[in-house]
């Protein structure tokens, strides 16, 4: 795909450096419009059979309470479609009027029903008049254009009686569940993805229906950012401006599935991109909105930032994922994975061993040695503190220029916290040096110079409230320069506790790493005496710097859990099997399980998994490999061991290393 430059940067959002909202059109939905100058509205889905009217009523209820704008619910079949009138019904007869969004999947009826009770639908392109085989199909153009009428005849109906009762719609594109058509034409790639939704987006346009919003989801955020930037980049070249629902699929649970949804949406929203949000969780829907309220608050004031340099030239593709290179420097760079500082700068305690046990390494008194685990940070950066101890092989420890020059402890190393001091300094790393950057520091005559020293890494920090958007721009300048120096991304918070720490920083450090950017994270949670907050324990900042870079696949350091956040479809208990497969599979470095409630995205999400476990009846489940059936119908209290025994059986089973 080709760089953006110049005017084309606006294809896909309005400014790469000054905060605006995108600014699409208007859609109505019951009383609450989306879109336009209207706030980014908060959305999730219920979880309970939609036969069940009370506890549906009862579910949606807590989740209005919580601050949901709209509440989605499962209509699956037509049975379900017609019960939404009872939904309806009971919710404004106990005063509440919150628009309801019928969840549509493989049943053009039920959404032709639904579109007569409920304030919109959402329909996914990839199984209305389609299904998924897997199959291969070699299309030619005319036989292509007989597909889209097939469509076409199919959607007109949904259409008309959207128009006749004014219900709204969601054009909803699920990377995991794309149909063998799309598939074949254009692959299982963003742009696929994209053509999906267009190819129902232009039969509306063709049939003047415009009350229309558009998704493009995935439980990659890389692939789901993407897919919504060449989304508006085509939309806005055929004259379109629908606004968007944003959501990370299948993110999972618990902080994972935190960090994953941040680091997509988050993305979108640092460029005033998406009108509503969901932040899917395997988890009851109503925490799943103070999450997405943390990440839309966020925006609540940005336009009042800093002035950022503007960017007329972007040196580097938004659309497709490529690592920017820089040399190596010792283990920074290159090839090398990016690396994970641990601060304690702030620590007022002696240092001891128990200190390190924070951030991932255990020690045997008995037999003095270390151990790290996978999610071991790689430096540690103590300030003007004292480490009086060897630390573990691996692990090197940064300290303040004058604290280092005076000590010089065994194996450390210098942090220069601007660059006049680093070329100032009386003494250097002869190995590597830390120094910090800021924006206005590139355009210093010293900065060129400085390029050249390869024993040097960069630190890129910022204290503007648009943080993002200029440490991006420190990173674009230094691309348009054709600096090679490796940098590592820096971000301190001062009032945020440890659930907005996480949504926060896998939006700053998430976004630039998602476009290649960054051979390094470094969280600080400054202590804040006046916020009344308890401080972010350094085992936290950790987990939270390695949750950001497995979400956005930069570095794998533990299993990957592709599950989705259960709804009125699902088979099993969702939560709870999720759990148990967790436990017992956490330690499979690098092995991607997807759990699925139903068959509506399980087989394709699943597509970019390892193995799959997959509800396919009441009390029944079916296991893949990728997206190969194993065992189909397995009963439930049997199948957590089945996909234990079919891991193994396929070598990627390893056993819980014993402690020394």
């Amino acid at each position: 795909m080709p760089v953006l430059t110049g005017s084309d940067l606006k294809t896909y959002c309005e400014s790469l450096t000054a905060y605006k909202r995108r600014q699409s059109s208007v859609v109505a939905i019951g009383d609450i419009p989306l879109g336009g100058d209207y706030p980014i509205r908060i959305q999730s889905m219920t979880t309970t059979d939609t036969m069940d009217t009370i506890g549906t009523v009862e579910q949606s209820i807590r989740m209005i309470d919580a601050g949901c704008d709209y509440v989605r619910i499962t209509a699956p079949s037509l049975k379900e479609a017609e019960n939404l009138q009872n939904i309806k019904n009971e919710l404004r007869k106990r005063g509440y009027k919150t628009p309801l969004i019928a969840d549509i999947h493989f049943t053009p009826n039920a959404a032709e029903m639904a579109a007569r009770i409920v304030e919109k639908v959402r329909v996914n392109p990839g199984n209305y008049a389609d299904k998924k085989k897997f199959e291969q199909i070699e299309y030619t153009d005319n036989s292509y254009e007989a597909e889209i009428d097939r469509i076409r005849e199919r959607f007109l109906p949904l259409i008309k009686i959207c128009k006749e009762y004014g219900t709204a719609m969601r054009i909803g594109a699920n990377h995991g569940s794309l149909s063998d058509r799309i598939m074949s034409r254009y692959g299982d790639t963003p742009l696929g993805m994209v053509e999906s939704a267009l190819e129902f987006l232009r039969i509306c346009e063709e049939n003047n229906y415009k009350q229309i919003v558009l998704s493009m989801k995935a439980s990659n955020p890389i692939v789901m950012v993407q897919a919504y930037r060449l989304l508006i980049t085509k939309m806005n070249a055929e004259g379109m401006n629908y606004p968007l629902h944003l959501g990370v699929t299948e993110a999972g649970e618990g902080e994972d599935g935190r960090i994953k949804s941040a680091a997509g949406i988050g993305t979108l929203l640092e460029d005033g991109i998406g009108d509503t949000i969901r932040v899917s969780l395997t988890e009851d829907p109503e925490f799943e909105v103070p999450i997405a309220k943390m990440l839309v608050d966020r925006y609540k004031n940005r336009k009042e930032h800093s002035p950022i340099p503007s960017v007329t030239h972007l040196p580097y593709s938004p659309l497709e994922y490529k690592k920017h290179e820089t040399r190596e420097t010792i283990n920074i760079g290159g090839k090398n994975h990016p690396r994970v500082i641990a601060d304690f700068s702030d620590k007022t305690e002696p240092f001891t061993p128990a200190t390190l046990f924070a951030i991932g390494y255990s020690h045997n008194s008995k037999s003095a040695n270390w151990k790290a685990n996978d999610q071991a940070a790689d430096y540690i950066f103590a300030g003007n503190n004292t480490i009086s101890f060897p630390l573990p092989e691996g692990l090197s420890a940064i300290y303040n220029y004058d604290k280092w020059r005076e000590a010089k402890p065994d194996s450390s190393l210098p942090f220069f916290s601007n660059i006049e001091e680093y070329n100032n300094s009386k003494e250097k790393s002869n190995s590597l040096n830390f120094v910090s950057i800021k924006i206005g520091d590139i355009q210093k005559p010293a900065f060129d110079e400085l390029n050249k020293d390869k024993r040097l890494v960069w630190v890129a920090e910022t204290t503007n409230l648009h943080a993002m958007a200029e440490e991006r721009r420190i990173f674009i300048e230094l691309l348009e320069k054709k600096y090679d120096t490796p940098v590592i991304i820096k971000r301190e918070y001062s009032t945020a506790n440890a659930d907005e720490l996480r949504l926060f920083s896998a939006t700053d450090a998430g976004a630039l790493l998602i476009d290649g950017m960054g051979e390094g994270i470094w969280l600080k949670a400054c202590p804040n005496n006046s916020s009344g907050r308890a401080p972010v324990a350094p085992a936290t900042l950790n987990s939270i710097a390695f949750g950001i870079l497995q979400a956005t696949r930069t570095r794998i350091s533990k299993t990957e859990y592709i599950s989705c956040p259960s709804c009125g479809r699902t088979l099993f208990n969702l939560q709870h099997v999720t759990a148990q497969i967790h436990e017992r599979t956490s330690h499979l470095k690098g092995v991607k399980i997807g759990i699925m409630g139903c068959v509506v995205n399980g087989p394709g999400e699943m597509a970019d998994a390892d193995y799959g476990y997959v509800g396919t009846g009441v009390g029944k489940i079916t296991l893949y490999k990728g997206k190969q059936v194993v065992q189909r119908n397995i009963a439930s209290e049997q199948a957590v061991d089945a996909l234990i025994t079919l891991i193994k059986d396929n070598g990627d089973w390893v056993e819980i290393a014993e402690e020394n």
